[in-house]
């Protein structure tokens, strides 16, 4: 193998990986963003604040 057949498979290998690299972060950042609007969605089902504080049960 010679110098230049060498730098060309290094330049693809490291051209894979950032893809790779790219990839895998696309795909984290994705479900992360799912992962928001589901707890969005879960906050939205949660009662009023409004009506807590209201009723005190002071039998212990």
């Amino acid at each position: 193998m010679d110098l230049a057949t060498g730098i060309a498979k290094t330049s693809v290998a490291l051209s894979t990986a950032k893809l790779h690299m790219n990839v895998n972060f696309s795909i984290t950042k994705k479900a992360m963003d799912n992962q928001e609007i589901a707890a969005h969605q879960l906050l939205d089902m949660l009662p009023s604040a409004q009506e807590l504080g209201r009723h005190v049960d002071v039998q212990a």
